[in-house]
Protein backbone atom coordinates (compact mmCIF):
# COMPACT_ATOMS: atom_id res chain seq x y z
CA UNK A 1 0.00 0.00 0.00
CA UNK A 2 1.62 3.36 -1.18
CA UNK A 3 2.22 5.95 1.90
CA UNK A 4 -0.36 8.55 1.43
CA UNK A 5 1.73 11.32 2.53
CA UNK A 6 4.56 10.42 -0.36
CA UNK A 7 3.32 11.79 -4.21
CA UNK A 8 4.05 9.84 -6.64
CA UNK A 9 4.34 11.08 -10.12
CA UNK A 10 6.30 12.88 -12.89
CA UNK A 11 7.66 16.13 -13.12
CA UNK A 12 9.83 18.52 -15.63
CA UNK A 13 10.84 21.89 -16.09
CA UNK A 14 11.78 23.65 -19.56
CA UNK A 15 13.40 27.14 -20.08
CA UNK A 16 13.91 28.55 -24.10
CA UNK A 17 15.10 31.92 -25.49
CA UNK A 18 12.39 32.40 -27.36
CA UNK A 19 12.17 33.91 -31.17
CA UNK A 20 13.09 37.84 -29.96
CA UNK A 21 15.39 38.09 -27.01
CA UNK A 22 19.13 37.90 -27.22
CA UNK A 23 19.10 36.23 -23.82
CA UNK A 24 17.56 33.61 -21.95
CA UNK A 25 16.58 35.53 -18.64
CA UNK A 26 14.01 32.52 -17.54
CA UNK A 27 14.77 29.81 -14.72
CA UNK A 28 12.60 26.74 -13.68
CA UNK A 29 13.26 24.23 -11.44
CA UNK A 30 11.37 21.15 -10.02
CA UNK A 31 12.47 18.97 -7.20
CA UNK A 32 11.77 16.38 -4.78
CA UNK A 33 12.84 15.72 -1.05
CA UNK A 34 13.76 12.20 0.65
CA UNK A 35 9.88 12.48 1.78
CA UNK A 36 8.48 13.09 -1.42
CA UNK A 37 7.58 17.04 -1.52
CA UNK A 38 7.42 18.53 -4.73
CA UNK A 39 8.60 21.93 -5.54
CA UNK A 40 8.12 23.73 -8.36
CA UNK A 41 9.99 27.04 -9.13
CA UNK A 42 9.63 30.01 -11.71
CA UNK A 43 11.89 33.61 -12.11
CA UNK A 44 11.53 35.69 -15.01
CA UNK A 45 14.59 38.03 -14.78
CA UNK A 46 14.67 41.57 -15.26
CA UNK A 47 17.10 44.65 -15.19
CA UNK A 48 18.92 44.27 -18.98
CA UNK A 49 22.64 43.54 -19.98
CA UNK A 50 22.56 39.79 -18.09
CA UNK A 51 21.29 41.62 -14.86
CA UNK A 52 18.05 39.26 -14.95
CA UNK A 53 19.34 36.80 -16.08
CA UNK A 54 21.57 36.25 -13.05
CA UNK A 55 19.07 37.63 -10.54
CA UNK A 56 16.81 34.62 -11.75
CA UNK A 57 19.45 32.13 -11.38
CA UNK A 58 20.41 33.34 -7.84
CA UNK A 59 16.51 32.74 -6.64
CA UNK A 60 16.42 29.48 -7.72
CA UNK A 61 20.02 28.50 -6.78
CA UNK A 62 18.94 29.59 -2.77
CA UNK A 63 15.44 28.13 -2.78
CA UNK A 64 16.24 24.57 -4.54
CA UNK A 65 19.85 24.02 -2.68
CA UNK A 66 17.49 24.98 0.73
CA UNK A 67 14.95 22.83 -0.06
CA UNK A 68 17.15 19.87 -1.16
CA UNK A 69 18.75 20.32 1.76
CA UNK A 70 15.86 20.48 4.33
CA UNK A 71 15.24 16.53 3.86
CA UNK A 72 11.63 17.03 5.57
CA UNK A 73 9.26 19.46 7.09
CA UNK A 74 8.18 18.13 10.39
CA UNK A 75 4.41 19.74 10.28
CA UNK A 76 2.74 22.37 7.23
CA UNK A 77 3.18 25.29 9.70
CA UNK A 78 7.38 24.32 9.10
CA UNK A 79 6.62 24.02 5.92
CA UNK A 80 5.05 27.37 5.51
CA UNK A 81 7.61 28.48 7.36
CA UNK A 82 10.60 27.90 5.14
CA UNK A 83 8.26 28.94 2.22
CA UNK A 84 8.50 32.76 3.91
CA UNK A 85 11.95 32.37 4.98
CA UNK A 86 13.59 31.21 1.90
CA UNK A 87 12.02 33.92 -0.37
CA UNK A 88 13.02 36.64 2.10
CA UNK A 89 16.67 34.88 1.54
CA UNK A 90 16.65 34.87 -2.00
CA UNK A 91 15.95 38.36 -2.00
CA UNK A 92 18.53 39.67 0.05
CA UNK A 93 20.83 37.62 -1.76
CA UNK A 94 19.97 39.58 -5.00
CA UNK A 95 19.65 43.13 -3.13
CA UNK A 96 23.13 43.00 -1.12
CA UNK A 97 24.62 41.49 -4.69
CA UNK A 98 23.23 44.56 -6.46
CA UNK A 99 24.34 46.51 -3.80
CA UNK A 100 27.98 45.73 -4.10
CA UNK A 101 27.92 45.66 -7.53
CA UNK A 102 27.33 48.34 -9.57
CA UNK A 103 27.12 46.32 -12.53
CA UNK A 104 24.36 44.45 -11.28
CA UNK A 105 22.44 47.69 -10.02
CA UNK A 106 18.72 47.22 -10.77
CA UNK A 107 18.51 43.50 -11.23
CA UNK A 108 15.19 41.54 -9.67
CA UNK A 109 13.41 38.64 -10.85
CA UNK A 110 9.65 37.63 -10.77
CA UNK A 111 9.48 34.61 -8.57
CA UNK A 112 6.13 31.54 -8.26
CA UNK A 113 6.75 28.72 -6.16
CA UNK A 114 4.55 26.20 -5.91
CA UNK A 115 4.85 23.60 -2.62
CA UNK A 116 2.66 20.36 -2.26
CA UNK A 117 3.36 19.34 1.29
CA UNK A 118 0.68 16.11 1.89
CA UNK A 119 -2.81 17.06 0.63
CA UNK A 120 -2.00 20.76 0.12
CA UNK A 121 -0.76 23.25 -2.14
CA UNK A 122 1.10 26.02 -0.85
CA UNK A 123 1.45 29.41 -3.92
CA UNK A 124 3.97 32.28 -3.33
CA UNK A 125 4.09 34.86 -6.02
CA UNK A 126 6.05 37.79 -6.66
CA UNK A 127 5.38 40.02 -10.11
CA UNK A 128 3.84 37.76 -13.32
CA UNK A 129 5.03 34.68 -13.65
CA UNK A 130 1.79 32.04 -12.80
CA UNK A 131 0.96 28.70 -11.03
CA UNK A 132 -2.29 26.76 -12.91
CA UNK A 133 -3.94 24.07 -11.79
CA UNK A 134 -5.55 21.51 -14.25
CA UNK A 135 -8.60 19.85 -12.05
CA UNK A 136 -11.13 17.79 -13.54
CA UNK A 137 -9.78 18.74 -17.25
CA UNK A 138 -10.53 22.81 -15.69
CA UNK A 139 -7.49 24.85 -15.97
CA UNK A 140 -6.78 27.26 -12.80
CA UNK A 141 -5.21 30.02 -12.48
CA UNK A 142 -3.82 29.92 -8.83
CA UNK A 143 -2.09 33.08 -8.98
CA UNK A 144 -2.88 36.92 -9.52
CA UNK A 145 -0.19 38.73 -11.67
CA UNK A 146 1.21 41.74 -9.72
CA UNK A 147 1.18 44.13 -12.48
CA UNK A 148 0.20 47.98 -13.28
CA UNK A 149 -2.49 46.79 -16.16
CA UNK A 150 -3.64 44.26 -12.92
CA UNK A 151 -4.23 47.24 -10.68
CA UNK A 152 -6.05 49.19 -13.46
CA UNK A 153 -8.18 46.27 -14.14
CA UNK A 154 -9.31 45.65 -10.24
CA UNK A 155 -9.32 49.19 -9.50
CA UNK A 156 -12.29 49.42 -12.64
CA UNK A 157 -10.11 52.31 -14.32
CA UNK A 158 -9.87 49.63 -17.71
CA UNK A 159 -11.59 46.76 -19.19
CA UNK A 160 -10.00 43.05 -19.66
CA UNK A 161 -10.09 43.77 -23.73
CA UNK A 162 -7.92 47.04 -22.69
CA UNK A 163 -5.66 44.88 -20.40
CA UNK A 164 -4.14 43.05 -23.51
CA UNK A 165 -2.76 46.46 -25.64
CA UNK A 166 -2.32 48.48 -23.02
CA UNK A 167 1.39 49.91 -23.64
CA UNK A 168 2.56 49.54 -19.62
CA UNK A 169 1.07 45.92 -19.41
CA UNK A 170 4.41 44.63 -19.07
CA UNK A 171 5.31 47.19 -16.14
CA UNK A 172 5.58 45.34 -12.58
CA UNK A 173 4.37 45.97 -9.38
CA UNK A 174 6.76 44.03 -7.29
CA UNK A 175 9.88 42.06 -8.08
CA UNK A 176 12.19 39.74 -5.76
CA UNK A 177 15.41 41.66 -4.89
CA UNK A 178 14.82 45.90 -5.77
CA UNK A 179 13.79 46.40 -2.02
CA UNK A 180 16.03 45.57 1.15
CA UNK A 181 12.29 43.61 1.92
CA UNK A 182 9.78 41.87 -0.02
CA UNK A 183 6.17 41.34 -0.15
CA UNK A 184 4.24 38.33 -1.42
CA UNK A 185 1.06 36.84 -2.04
CA UNK A 186 0.48 33.56 -0.09
CA UNK A 187 -2.22 30.98 -0.86
CA UNK A 188 -2.89 27.32 0.48
CA UNK A 189 -5.42 24.81 -0.86
CA UNK A 190 -6.46 21.05 -0.54
CA UNK A 191 -4.31 19.67 -3.22
CA UNK A 192 -6.26 16.19 -5.43
CA UNK A 193 -3.63 14.58 -7.46
CA UNK A 194 -4.12 17.31 -10.18
CA UNK A 195 -1.59 18.90 -12.36
CA UNK A 196 0.83 21.67 -11.66
CA UNK A 197 2.22 24.17 -14.24
CA UNK A 198 4.30 26.91 -13.32
CA UNK A 199 5.37 29.23 -16.21
CA UNK A 200 6.68 32.48 -17.23
CA UNK A 201 4.99 35.16 -19.36
CA UNK A 202 6.49 34.10 -22.48
CA UNK A 203 4.08 31.12 -22.33
CA UNK A 204 0.97 32.65 -21.77
CA UNK A 205 1.34 35.41 -23.62
CA UNK A 206 2.15 33.41 -26.40
CA UNK A 207 -0.37 30.30 -25.97
CA UNK A 208 -4.18 30.77 -25.10
CA UNK A 209 -5.90 28.89 -22.34
CA UNK A 210 -7.66 26.70 -23.90
CA UNK A 211 -4.15 25.25 -26.24
CA UNK A 212 -2.32 25.27 -22.51
CA UNK A 213 -5.03 23.17 -21.50
CA UNK A 214 -5.16 20.53 -24.47
CA UNK A 215 -1.56 20.46 -23.73
CA UNK A 216 -1.75 19.82 -20.37
CA UNK A 217 -4.37 17.00 -20.74
CA UNK A 218 -2.94 14.70 -23.42
CA UNK A 219 -1.41 11.49 -22.37
CA UNK A 220 2.56 12.87 -23.04
CA UNK A 221 5.01 12.69 -20.01
CA UNK A 222 5.76 15.97 -18.68
CA UNK A 223 8.59 16.43 -20.10
CA UNK A 224 7.47 15.98 -23.73
CA UNK A 225 4.24 18.21 -22.38
CA UNK A 226 6.80 21.00 -21.37
CA UNK A 227 8.44 20.84 -24.81
CA UNK A 228 5.25 21.09 -26.33
CA UNK A 229 4.28 24.29 -24.77
CA UNK A 230 7.33 25.93 -25.78
CA UNK A 231 7.29 24.43 -29.55
CA UNK A 232 3.88 26.00 -29.90
CA UNK A 233 4.68 29.37 -27.79
CA UNK A 234 7.64 29.86 -30.31
CA UNK A 235 5.47 29.07 -33.51
CA UNK A 236 2.81 31.24 -32.15
CA UNK A 237 5.27 34.68 -31.97
CA UNK A 238 8.28 33.27 -29.33
CA UNK A 239 8.21 37.08 -28.68
CA UNK A 240 9.76 36.77 -25.06
CA UNK A 241 11.91 33.90 -23.07
CA UNK A 242 9.69 30.68 -21.95
CA UNK A 243 9.81 28.70 -18.34
CA UNK A 244 7.82 26.07 -17.84
CA UNK A 245 7.57 23.49 -14.67
CA UNK A 246 5.11 20.89 -14.05
CA UNK A 247 4.35 18.10 -11.64
CA UNK A 248 1.67 15.31 -13.35
CA UNK A 249 0.31 12.92 -10.12
CA UNK A 250 0.42 9.52 -10.83
CA UNK A 251 -3.18 8.27 -12.24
Amino acid sequence: MKNKTYLYGNFACKTDIGKVRMTNEDRAGAYTNAKGNILLIVCDGMGGQNKGEYAAQLALDVISESFLNKQKFLSSFAAVNWMYAVAKEANKKIYDEASENPKYNGMGTTLSMALIYKDTIYTLQIGDSRIYELRNHVLEQLTEDQTYVNYLYKTGKITKEEMKTHPKRHVLINALGLFPSVEFDFQKRPYLNSTILVCSDGLYNNVNKNDITAILKNDDLPNQKANELIVLANSNGGSDNIAVSIWEAEK
